[in-house]
């Protein structure tokens, strides 16, 4: 359990700065041209593909604690916590297992997959 829960902080600063730098490089593709832009394009895809895949996996990981552990049940059975405290923890609790959160991500983690397939097979297959 205690590994569950224990997390990285290498890891989670590669993929907080993966994700600013895959933004980054999104947003500056209108300024660029030629292989410039190429590069920008796949800097930001790969990124992106890491991120939004690392993000997919936190949030699993963070639904099956709530799920394996039973979280919800015992927010709604504490005794020695305030209305507004007991309200916020069943809240975060919740949604950590009903969030779309994680399908986005998984969107944007597929389909950023795909159009790297597409922009490698256009760029050195058919070029």
């Amino acid at each position: 359990m205690k590994e569950m829960i224990h997390t990285n902080r290498f890891k989670r600063l590669f993929f907080f700065v993966m994700g600013l730098i895959a933004t980054i490089a999104y947003r500056v593709i209108i300024f660029l041209d030629g292989s410039w832009f190429q590069a920008s394009w796949y800097i930001g895809t790969i990124g992106f593909i890491l991120y939004f895949g690392h993000r997919a996996q936190v949030q699993k990981k963070r639904a099956d604690l709530v799920r394996n552990n039973g979280l919800v049940e015992i927010v709604s059975k504490m005794k020695k916590v305030n209305v507004e405290q007991k309200q916020a923890l069943n809240y975060l609790v919740r949604t950590a297992v009903t969030s779309k959160v994680r399908w986005n991500s998984l969107m944007i983690f597929w389909l950023s997959v795909l159009a790297l397939v597409v922009g490698i097979i256009f760029d050195f297959v058919f070029s």
